[in-house]
């Protein structure tokens, strides 16, 4: 019987050599969340005419 395509994926990605590679993902899009959600302070932050607030908010 042949694997699937996605327990194919998961043999592959369940290697030890691969697990890096699946953690570096994980990390990666939480930084990327925390980058988001601060973009979205931000332009919260000029839509109300603080713009000068910003740079305060970015050195907290």
């Amino acid at each position: 019987m042949e694997n699937s395509g996605l327990e194919n994926f998961i043999l592959i990605a369940m290697k030890p050599d691969n697990m890096p590679i699946g953690a570096m993902l994980f990390v990666v899009a939480f930084f990327m969340w925390i980058a988001v959600r601060q973009m979205v302070k931000h332009d919260k932050l000029i839509n109300e005419g603080k713009k000068d607030k910003v740079y305060d908010e970015m050195i907290k």
